[in-house]
């Protein structure tokens, strides 16, 4: 594609950040929704926390379907291009999404309401596999190597836009509503209200341009892979264990700050909903400014130091969080979300730069998304069902804290002995041993 004909960075990042936000709105919606009102709807006759443990495995069943969908999404996105699968992940995502608003509860037709709720969730899950190699990836084969991680880091924002948006709604509605009217049909409108923003995300996908460094590799008659997947394993297996190890502490650490907090602060801590409501919505406000800048830094410092210090840092933080949601004070129950949001971000911002540069283009995409994929399952999957369960053995936050620190070390020492990519030439990529020597610069 000429310069001429080539869309702007400022319009990728753009499109990219308001489709992710779109798409892990509708993901984090239902995360949210398994921990304040599912288990009543479609779980009514187990205890509460029992109820909420059911939830949350439906919940951990999307990720389950996100290496599917990263192994689908990413074989075609190295053969056919990003755009293509960039569309059709949203479309998914969003009627899912808008389907899971509409079913009837277990009251109105029995077991098949969270039978129908999985398998909807199983579509949530197998969208989102596919969606985040490919925004990252078409925001870091436009930009270049110099702010890669500037750039790249701003579809990772969508993760806390989506949340933030997810949490406002659920915010308004539970200060608007009361909770037997709530609870009876006002869960459902944010549902619903992911049809509308899938038209916004849709409309704006459509109107930029393939990765010119796809377009690149194809022009200059790079053959495709007829198994990208397998070429992965075959010449990069390191490198998916890197991104698996590297997203460990990540995927645990958010998913016990944004959604297992609900759960701990609600049925441990006793708080209302609308109070960690809140919190939650101020400190994902904050992280979505703050994963720029961590990306921007990992421009300057490489991705390893900023990364190191993220993983550390949420290690830490993890003893601090939960006596400081125990104080049932708002200003001390935003604190410790907002700094654990932040600590997270010096991992998220610079994912998208390092895992990108560590694949060569014909097999960049099913190389980025299996291997953040795989550890979703494992890591953010499980994560809020672990802790739930952690809780309910032990009464007590202090084995959720070794779990989250456990998690940090893995990624730590993953992190520690992988190699620097920083300022690497994307399409420059395009063999395996082009891959190969990197400095482990920090």
């Amino acid at each position: 594609m000429s310069e001429k004909t080539r869309t702007p960075i400022g319009r990728i990042v753009a499109a990219s950040l308001i489709g992710t936000t779109i798409e892990w709105y509708d993901f984090f919606l239902y995360g949210s929704a398994a921990a304040l009102v599912f288990p009543a709807l479609f779980f009514p006759k187990s205890d509460p926390l029992t109820g909420t443990l059911l939830a949350f495995l439906t919940y951990a069943i999307g990720f389950i379907a996100r290496p599917l969908g990263a192994l689908v999404f990413g074989h075609y996105g190295d053969r056919l291009g990003r755009k293509k699968l960039l569309v059709i992940s949203l479309l998914l995502m969003g009627g899912a999404t808008f389907l899971i608003g509409c079913l009837p509860t277990h009251a109105a037709i029995g077991a098949a309401a969270p039978l129908l709720l999985t398998l909807l969730r199983l579509v949530q899950g197998f969208a989102l596999g596919g969606e985040w190699g490919g925004a990252v990836l078409i925001v870091s084969e436009h930009g270049s190597a110099e702010r890669r991680g500037f750039w790249a880091s701003w579809p990772q924002s969508g993760a806390p836009g989506g949340n933030l948006l997810a949490t406002a709604v659920l915010a308004v509605l539970a200060a608007v509503q009361t909770d037997e009217a709530f609870q009876s049909w006002g869960w459902r409108i944010p549902f619903l209200l992911s049809g509308v923003l899938v038209l916004l995300g849709l409309w704006i996908r459509l109107s930029i341009s393939e990765s010119p460094i796809f377009q690149q590799a194809v022009a200059n008659a790079e053959p495709a892979p007829k198994m990208p997947i397998v070429e992965v394993f075959r010449h990069h297996w390191r490198d998916v264990l890197t991104a698996i190890g590297a997203r460990f502490a990540e995927n645990v650490s958010y998913y016990v700050l944004t959604a297992f907090v609900l759960v701990y602060a609600t049925e441990a801590a006793g708080l209302a909903k609308g109070f960690v409501l809140n919190a939650v919505l101020i400190g994902s406000a904050v992280h979505f400014f703050s994963i720029p800048l961590w990306g921007a830094l990992s421009d300057r410092l490489g991705r390893r130091p900023v990364y190191l210090l993220g993983a550390a840092g949420v290690g830490v933080w993890a003893f601090a969080f939960f006596p400081l949601i125990d104080t049932r004070s708002f200003a001390a129950v935003t604190l410790a979300v907002t700094v654990g949001l932040v600590l997270h971000g010096a991992m998220y911002g610079p994912q998208a730069a390092f895992f990108s540069e560590l694949f060569a283009t014909r097999m960049r995409y099913s190389g980025v998304s299996i291997g953040a994929q795989l550890a979703s399952v494992v890591a953010g999957g499980l994560a809020p069902l672990i802790a739930v369960a952690l809780l309910g053995a032990y009464d007590s936050a202090f084995p959720v804290m070794l779990y989250v620190a456990g998690a940090a070390v893995l990624t730590l020492i993953t992190v520690f002995v992988s190699r620097e990519t920083r300022g690497r030439d994307l399409a420059d990529l395009t063999r395996v041993a082009d891959t190969a020597p990197a400095s482990r610069e920090s």
